[in-house]
């Protein structure tokens, strides 16, 4: 069986660590999420699963941040700080990708990004994921 998903180059901002990657469903699972640390943090991630990143170099630069429950994983460059991918809390069994990190593509590139609720988050209240609102980028003429 043959994978026709597009594979993606991605790097941190320093370029010390790089992989590829497919993404689950292409660009439709984007988003942003409203939880404290994705707040502050501000990326916007898309969907990939556990087997579909490939580290070319650098995986062992990249260090490791956990909070709360620690389901999530988070991972940055060492030497750049530029947050590169996590294991997701609501699906554990798929990174969220860093946008921004693709090769060739920008978060700036989406006029409308749904912006999860994660502060009431799916795992805590028993629910369905819920969308808190959207992110639009207008370019300016």
């Amino acid at each position: 069986m043959t994978d026709d998903r597009h594979q993606h180059n991605a790097a941190c901002h320093c370029g010390t660590v790089r992989f590829r990657v497919r993404l689950a469903d292409a660009f439709n699972t984007i988003r942003r999420c409203t939880c404290s640390y994705c707040r502050m943090r501000g990326a916007i991630a898309v969907s990939a699963n556990l087997a579909d990143i490939e580290f070319i170099e650098g995986e062992d630069n990249l260090t490791l941040y956990e909070f709360n429950t620690r389901t999530a994983k988070h991972y940055f460059c060492k030497t750049c700080g530029i947050y590169t991918h996590h294991q997701r809390r609501s699906t554990p069994t798929q990174f969220g990708i860093n946008v921004a990190c693709l090769e060739g593509v920008s978060p700036f590139d989406f006029p409308e990004i749904p912006v999860m609720d994660g502060v009431t988050h799916p795992s805590d209240s028993g629910g369905k994921a819920r969308v808190a609102g959207v992110l639009r980028f207008e370019k300016a003429e």
